[in-house]
């Protein structure tokens, strides 16, 4: 813009407006352009606007609006949302920008192509495919996704109410005024560790015991609606369980029964999970710590119960060594030609161990040899 005398020029480029106010009041609108103005008081400013994919200062046009609406209607293309509205504005076919409830804005439309694509989130929170795409730059500030496993329930909560249980997949909510939560359950078995706490046995010896349970959530609208924390809470269960198990049990009984302890803990949480939408699968017990001094009583008890096994053993083997020879004694006693035979059968053992001779050879000589040979064996062992 510049002066010359009384005369004002104006250039107005292309893809430009300029606004031409007189003290203040707008007067006109000039197009692109070269303009000579009168100004005989300097009372003219021209105010030159980009208006190629560009806003307009939402106050002022509301100021135009008032004072010249069929002008505003003519330049400007203005979008305001509502309460659980969201507008997504495309520039020339482009989204640029993502309004949220109770926003205004200002668009220049002499040069521009303007769409206002407006979405209700009042009635589903859901974001569709192409929503989504068309809003990747402003997706953080207005938009929560969740992935849900094939091995998951997602359960979405909308202000804390829980509306639905959602399949495995992908998933985008608009959170444009309200709080949305998408609480994701393993369903897969899962190990609960219950470490060792001391206890008393019923025979007043203390011990700890370490557990290990398997669970697994069956129904997850149950569980959320009854259990705030699955695994603290069967934890504690446990705890209770093993406690008054071990209160009814002498020593003894704990190291001896141990599938009977396992099954009667099962069945006694089992009983109290039965309505909470979580499934125990496995329960028994995995270790059991006596103290030192304990510990070292036990060892010798047991080391002579395996002493005492073995002497009674050892005293069944001789008493059977002892009758079956009984029984030989007798049987020899009333059969002399049994006893001829064990003779003999003596015999054969030690031929074997001097050398082959015919045992049955007549008169007598079969054994006349064999004690000359025993004599000569034994006279070479003393020389």
């Amino acid at each position: 813009m510049t002066w010359h005398l009384l005369m004002k020029t104006v250039t107005v480029k292309d893809g430009e407006r300029a606004l031409l106010t007189r003290n203040g009041r707008l007067e006109r609108v000039l197009e692109p352009g070269r303009h000579r103005l009168f100004d005989l008081r300097r009372q003219l400013t021209a105010e030159i606007f980009n208006v190629v994919r560009t806003e307009f200062p939402a106050e002022r046009y509301a100021v135009l609006k008032a004072a010249r609406p069929e002008l505003a209607a003519e330049l400007f293309e203005a979008v305001e949302t509502k309460a659980n509205e969201i507008a997504i504005v495309s520039l020339d076919g482009r989204p640029v920008h993502l309004m949220t409830p109770w926003q205004a804005r200002v668009y220049w439309k002499v040069a521009t192509s303007i769409d206002v694509e407006r979405i209700d989130v009042g009635s589903d929170p859901r974001v569709t495919e192409r929503h989504l795409a068309m809003i990747e730059r402003n997706r953080p500030t207005i938009v929560t996704e969740a992935v849900v496993e094939n091995h998951e329930a997602g359960l979405l909560y909308v202000e804390g109410r829980l509306v639905e249980r959602l399949v495995p997949g992908r998933h985008a909510f608009w959170i444009a005024g309200r709080k949305i939560e998408v609480k994701r359950l393993d369903l897969r078995p899962q190990a609960v560790e219950i470490t060792a706490q001391e206890m008393l046995t019923k025979d007043r010896i203390a011990l700890r015991v370490t557990l290990t349970a398997f669970r697994r959530i069956v129904d997850p609208e149950r569980m959320v609606a009854a259990v705030p924390d699955v695994d603290a809470w069967l934890y504690r269960l446990v705890q209770f369980a093993i406690r008054e198990a071990v209160a009814g049990r002498t020593l003894d009984e704990v190291l001896s029964a141990k599938a009977a302890l396992d099954a009667e803990l099962r069945d006694y949480v089992r009983d109290r999970v039965a309505d909470s939408g979580v499934e125990v699968t496995e329960l028994g017990v995995k270790d059991v710590i006596l103290p030192g001094e304990i510990r070292e009583l036990v060892n010798k008890v047991v080391e002579a119960e395996r002493v005492a096994k073995a002497n009674l053993i050892r005293r069944q083997e001789e008493t059977a060594a002892t009758r079956s020879l009984l029984n030989t004694a007798k049987l020899m006693e009333e059969n002399p030609l049994l006893l001829r035979l064990k003779e003999l059968e003596s015999l054969e053992r030690l031929v074997e161990k001097v050398g082959r001779i015919d045992l049955h050879a007549g008169d007598g000589q079969g054994l006349d040899a064999l004690l000359s040979k025993l004599v000569r064996i034994k006279s070479s062992e003393n020389a």
